[in-house]
């Protein structure tokens, strides 16, 4: 918020990364323009936080985007743009769609946006449909109001 990082004990502190082998800062590549950023957590393989500037409501509908993934996190080498998974990169060090298909204690889990995807337009609307930008959520929740 104006041009400040949060501070989180242990995790980010003074706009400083406190472990850089477990907590990754990414600036969300789509389509060659950033988006927004997170800051994720390749151990538990989830993010602390997105954050972005609302640029108003959407200006079309919902896209029928497949979830992607950031291949910056599986080896600094590859491409900073997210893409879709496949079978050529082996993802390790964030969630997968597999991850979204088990239960727990009998709950349905959906990806729940952290940047929603209602809160952007055109390309920056799809590109919010990253695995770094979601969280688990109780499938009631996600799909209710």
């Amino acid at each position: 918020m104006e041009g400040t990082t949060p501070n989180l004990p242990g995790i980010l502190v003074n706009g400083t990364v406190q472990d850089q082998n477990r907590y990754k800062p990414i600036c969300q590549l789509f389509n060659i323009f950033y988006r927004f950023a997170t800051l994720y957590d390749t151990i538990n393989r989830i993010p602390v936080f997105s954050a972005y500037t609302f640029t108003g409501p959407p200006t079309g509908p919902r896209p029928n985007q497949r979830w992607m993934i950031e291949p910056q996190l599986e080896d600094k080498h590859y491409t900073r743009d997210m893409m879709v998974a496949g079978r050529r990169l082996r993802v390790e060090h964030q969630a997968t769609n597999a991850d979204y298909k088990v239960k727990i204690k009998g709950m349905h889990l959906d990806r729940g946006h952290l940047f929603p995807c209602s809160y952007a337009d055109d390309d920056t609307m799809r590109s919010t449909f990253t695995l770094t930008n979601a969280v688990p959520q109780e499938r009631g929740f996600n799909q209710g109001r």
